[in-house]
């Protein structure tokens, strides 16, 4: 099946949107810091927890999950913080 749209996996980290996981205090300095960054293609990385498995069972009927995504849910203090660092167009 052939895909509107595939991620590339060769595209670099360009910018943070938003401020440090260490600025928000959603990490205690730890691998694991929930983060947004703009890719030198335009598109973005979400940093986040994996609870693909959490939500499989109850997903809305227009919502689907490949075998090669997952859901991943970040702290709403890190969408917050990048909403003036997102595009408009």
């Amino acid at each position: 099946m052939i895909r509107p749209w595939e991620a590339n996996p060769s595209a670099e980290f360009r910018r943070r949107l938003g401020k440090s996981a260490g600025e928000l205090g959603t990490t205690n300095s730890s691998p694991s810091c929930p983060d947004i960054w703009e890719l030198d293609n335009g598109d973005f990385a979400v940093v986040g927890r994996d609870l693909t498995a959490a939500y499989a069972g109850r997903l809305p009927d227009d919502v689907s999950v490949a075998p090669d995504e997952r859901i991943v849910v970040i702290p709403r203090t890190t969408l917050v913080a990048a909403r003036s660092d997102i595009p408009h167009a």
